[in-house]
């Protein structure tokens, strides 16, 4: 894949890598550890600042690497908490990453792996925008980067992020190297040391790259389903079309899980399409009960949508229904719909609408 930038980012290295690079232009390997602590633990991304790190070294990053971080051009804030950052790389490119608070001080980021979307899905806003391009790994590690910055400043400096989602803008698989190689860098214990059981990776069902989970670290797998008979989820994602449910089933029985793990199906609910008998009856009979979960996602509206929502009962009848029939279940809790942060809102236009992108960071 060609570089986008001259100057690949310093985020992108994973810490084996680092190694490497600085071995093979005459430094000692195990500068890396001190400067991945400098970054990935104590969030400190002013290069003056590393005391410890050979000035010979800080000159060699300089010149070859790019150490800045993206840049937080807007962010809203939820009634319930949830807080969407729109942010900018360094082509002035732009994605929307959500912070979702939860019990016990937890905080979810829920990361963009593209610009936009080239999947097509009927249902997302994301979709509408077409795919501009992918996100290079450090732009992935830099989106937690940039929001833990924010959060250091404007919630205090004990102040963090502990749970990973890839569910932002764009299809995680159809980005497999660069979200892969982020995947390695957010894990790596010297740095950020993120558990493997909190990070969660959603995928619309692209066969090929599923099949290569076996190259992935191994986190939490999530596969967009929201329909149990083909010609609904064709109507609803097209990449069905390519991959029915037979080859996605097929492909999904190779990912190797490690104990007490499940693959999460999530089923987004629309009112009169999908929330029926004959869809309950389907799913039942096409998940493998012992390693899978369903995880019921009530629409969320958006401009120019012609889906609707089901009500609260409907919602309720289904899970009850799927649990009786022996489907661990549960139903996504809806967070900042009001500022288009829930799940399939996602759009980055925003700094169009807003008129923001004057240099100068906003808030709400």
């Amino acid at each position: 894949m060609k570089p986008i930038f001259e100057k690949p980012s310093l985020y992108s290295y994973t810490l084996p890598m680092f190694k490497d690079l600085l071995k093979e232009n005459g430094f000692k390997p195990f500068v890396a550890d001190q400067l991945y602590s400098w970054v990935y633990v104590k969030f400190e991304f002013d290069m003056e600042k590393w005391t410890n790190i050979p000035k010979a070294l800080k000159e060699f990053i300089k010149e070859n690497l790019d150490t800045s971080i993206p840049k937080i051009v807007w962010n809203g804030l939820s009634k319930d908490g949830t807080r969407k950052f729109l942010v900018a790389f360094r082509d002035d490119k732009t994605v929307e990453t959500v912070m979702i608070p939860a019990k016990n001080n937890r905080k979810t980021l829920c990361v963009s792996s593209q610009v936009g979307c080239a999947i097509g899905c009927t249902f997302c806003h994301t979709g509408t925008m077409g795919l501009t391009r992918h996100l290079e790994a450090g732009e992935i590690v830099g989106q937690f980067l940039a929001v833990t910055k924010f959060l250091k400043i404007n919630d205090g400096e004990e102040s963090r992020l502990s749970n990973l989602v890839y569910m932002g803008q764009g299809e995680p698989l159809h980005n497999f190297e660069n979200v892969k190689l982020a995947t390695e860098v957010l894990l790596e214990p010297k740095g950020l040391g993120i558990s493997q059981r909190r990070v969660t990776l959603s995928t619309s069902g692209l066969v090929p790259q599923i099949e290569k989970l076996t190259e992935f670290p191994p986190i939490n797998w999530a596969i967009s389903l929201h329909a149990a008979h083909n010609e609904i989820r064709s109507e609803l994602m097209p990449i069905n079309k390519a991959y029915d449910l037979d080859r996605l089933l097929g492909a999904i029985k190779k990912i190797p899980l490690k104990a007490h793990r499940h693959i999460t199906y999530e089923y987004l609910l629309i009112d009169k399409y999908n929330d029926r008998k004959e869809d309950i009856e389907a799913l039942v009979n096409l998940l493998p009960k012992r390693v899978s979960k369903v995880n019921l996602i009530p629409f969320n509206e958006y401009p120019e949508s012609s889906f609707k929502r089901p009500s609260v009962s409907r919602i309720t009848w289904f899970k009850d229904q799927l649990e009786s029939n022996g489907i661990t279940c549960t139903v996504r809790t809806q967070k900042g719909d009001d500022i288009l942060a829930a799940c399939g809102q996602l759009k980055s236009e925003m700094d169009k609408k807003l008129n923001l992108w004057d240099g100068e960071e906003e808030n709400s």
